[in-house]
Parts: C-alpha cells; structure tokens; sequence
C-alpha cells in the first residue's frame, strides 16, 4: 500500500491492491450494505443512514463508537463512472446533516489486471488546516485499519463465492 500525504498541496495519495477482482471491489466501495462492514476500523462501526449511489445522490453515514458516540458524515456523489471512477465531496455533519465545512473532493480509481484490482484515491482538503487536522485525528492509521478490514471482507466474499460454484 503507498499512502502519501502532500501540505503543499493539501492532498492524500493512497494506492492499494487487493487479491479480488474489479467488480467485487467496486461492489464494496459502493454498496452500504458492504461498507458498514468495513468502512471503520476496529472497535469502530459504520453505520449507513442514507445511500444513494448515483450522480447528484449521497452517503450520510455515522462512524459509531463502541460506547456509542457517534460522528456524522456526509458524502455528495458528484460523478460516476461505473466500474472505473467516481468523485465525491465529503464533509463532517451533526446528526440533522448539516454540515461543517471545509471538506474535501475524493477521486477514487478502480483497475483490474489478473484478477487483482487496485484503488487509487486522491483526496484533495479545501484547506490545509483542515488536512492537518485529520492526520492528527488518526486518518493515516484509521484508513490502514480500514483497508485492512477490506481485505478480510473481500476474502470471505470471494470464499462465499467460489463455495457457491
């Protein structure tokens, strides 16, 4: 996994390859039902109040702590390329979705060459302080965590998978 993170240009690079093929990566990144189970690192939770995957839709979901605290976000889907790309603008919210801006613009790729598939994000902070302030809230080694958790699902989907052949 590369994960880089550039002040001068208020950005995170992240590249990861996993051992599953395109579709069931996209259908992790895409679909709530599977992001729950893996969007938050442990002993976190993700929990999905809304989810519109389409151009113009959006994800408010809240990263739940095991004591119960909760802290919302808001994701705008803003474009869509099945398969290959989608954009989206993600910002901290309360409860009632209203939100705390700045925020940040998501690119994430998705490629496929011998049954692996590799994310490429690019996350770009409207501004520098607020970047600074998710390094120092543990996104570096929130987003590792994550990705881990990824993995483990995609292993067990595939397993399902090929038990159901």
């Amino acid at each position: 996994m590369e994960f880089v993170v550039n002040k001068e240009t208020k950005t995170v690079l992240i590249t990861k390859e996993f051992d599953a093929p395109r579709d069931l990566v996209w259908d992790a990144y895409t679909k709530a039902e599977l992001l729950d189970q893996w969007w938050a690192p442990k002993p976190y939770s993700s929990r999905t109040k809304v989810m519109n995957f389409r151009e113009g839709g959006r994800r408010f979901y809240a990263m739940a702590s095991p004591e119960g605290a909760e802290r919302w976000v808001l994701q705008k889907y803003t474009s869509i390329t099945p398969k290959t790309n989608f954009k989206l603008f993600n910002t901290f919210a309360d409860a009632d979705e209203n939100v705390e801006l700045p925020g940040s613009d998501w690119d994430l790729n998705f490629s496929e060459q011998d049954g692996k598939t590799t994310v490429h994000v690019s996350i770009y902070n409207e501004s520098l302080e607020r970047l600074e302030r998710m390094i120092e809230f543990g996104f570096v080694e929130g987003t590792k965590a994550q990705l881990k958790n990824l993995e483990e699902l995609l292993a067990k989907l595939s397993r399902a998978k090929e038990t159901r052949r």
